[in-house]
């Protein structure tokens, strides 16, 4: 009669131990882990190479002016941000001096031009008289004497016409030389063009630069019409590059409009630089905006695409784990998993998933926080939606 009693507060006591241990594990227990995760979707996926350093955008005709010799300007004929015409004056040196010796050598051949029609004048007078001592030769009314006198002096004065003809041509080449010596104190536009900058003002001494020393142009003309970028390449990537390659450009002036553009020249040697990587340099052809003006000198940015997959299955890059694989929430147990995957083209985006996973499956992609590894419980942050939503967006695209 009295074990009863015992026997229900040993029963007690062990249920009130149970519910103890039960509550301190269910208190103590590892908390699951946040993570941040992605779904898997469907989309496009590039194989790609970027530029080691940033590209610049160049103009297709650029030339750096200066007067072949130096001297004040006298004639400074456009300013800054001028529009301007192929042959148009830009610059004039003072050039007095050579304008005097053209103006003077333009006189003696005048001079020379006039001793012409003497002398040749007297050759043929000359040449007319030998003649008519000839035929009176003939009929024995002049001596042998007179008639060689006659040529003689018909041959003297054929001579003097003929050296006044060459002295006319001299004169001609010494006008040709001072006018040549003009046009090295002048500048004209050799395409039309944009002045992008001018060294020197009205007045001043404008120096060419001797060989050796860097002297700044007086004038820096660019044709804007036609743009294009140049880019150096990593030396590794260089047997990938081929003509015509699509190319996307990116502008750091212009950070929300990637620009559709192809290659158009691959640099037929690698440049060596000091303390930098071994590069090749690449030019892209690329469409302009039509609202935006691009500028010549912003730097570019470019990738060009060897490969392309439409519609495939594809992951974030920097969730992959030793590039093949990834960590997956297991949506029913809420634990952490690893899957192993065969993988196809990759950039630094996204890579192309060819085996291992399925379209919705969810992969973690804040592989950094602590605790993230195989077996541990998580749970999906609810940013994880908006994340996936920006993802399913993005591949629509």
């Amino acid at each position: 009669m009295n074990s009863h009693p015992v026997l229900r507060r040993v029963a007690l006591a062990i249920l009130v131990l149970v519910l103890i241990s039960a509550g301190a594990w269910w208190f103590m227990r590892p908390k699951p882990i946040a993570v941040v995760v992605a779904m898997v979707v469907r989309g496009v996926v590039d194989a790609s190479i970027v530029n080691t350093r940033a590209g610049t955008i160049e103009a297709c005709q650029r030339t750096k002016l200066s007067p072949i010799m130096g001297g004040r300007i006298e004639i400074l004929a456009v300013k800054e941000g001028d529009k301007v015409k192929k042959g148009q004056l830009l610059l004039k040196l003072w050039n007095d001096d050579q304008r005097a010796q053209q103006f003077l050598a333009e006189k003696q051949r005048s001079l020379s031009s006039q001793r012409v029609a003497e002398s040749c004048t007297a050759a043929a007078s000359a040449e007319r008289e030998a003649k008519r001592q000839a035929e009176l030769r003939a009929k024995g009314y002049v001596s042998v004497a007179r008639e060689d006198a006659a040529r003689s002096e018909a041959q003297v004065k054929r001579a003097a016409c003929e050296t006044s003809r060459a002295d006319v041509v001299q004169a001609e080449a010494r006008v040709s030389v001072t006018r040549a010596e003009q046009g090295r104190t002048v500048l004209y536009a050799p395409f039309d063009g944009t002045i992008a900058k001018i060294v020197g003002e009205l007045g001043e001494y404008s120096t060419p630069s001797p060989p050796g020393v860097l002297t700044p142009p007086a004038i820096d003309l660019i044709d804007e019409s036609c743009l294009y970028v140049k880019a150096p390449m990593d030396e590794v990537d260089a047997p990938k590059i081929r003509i015509g390659l699509p190319v996307r450009v990116s502008l750091d002036a212009l950070p929300k409009q990637p620009l559709k553009g192809t290659v158009k020249r691959v640099a037929p040697y690698v440049s060596a630089v000091e303390k930098q990587a071994r590069t090749v340099d690449v030019e892209v052809d690329f469409e302009r905006p039509q609202d935006v003006a691009v500028l010549v000198g912003y730097s570019a940015d470019v990738e060009i695409l060897l490969d392309t997959r439409l519609n495939t299955l594809r992951v974030p890059t920097a969730a992959l784990i030793d590039g093949r694989k990834v960590m997956m929430l297991n949506a029913e147990s809420g634990r952490l998993e690893e899957r192993v995957l065969k993988t196809g083209l990759s950039n630094w985006e996204h890579t192309e998933v060819l085996e291992g996973l399925n379209e919705g499956d969810q992969i973690v992609t804040s592989l950094e926080r602590e605790g993230v590894k195989v077996g541990a419980a998580a749970t999906a942050e609810t940013a994880d939606k908006t994340e996936s939503a920006k993802t399913a967006a993005a591949a629509k695209k």
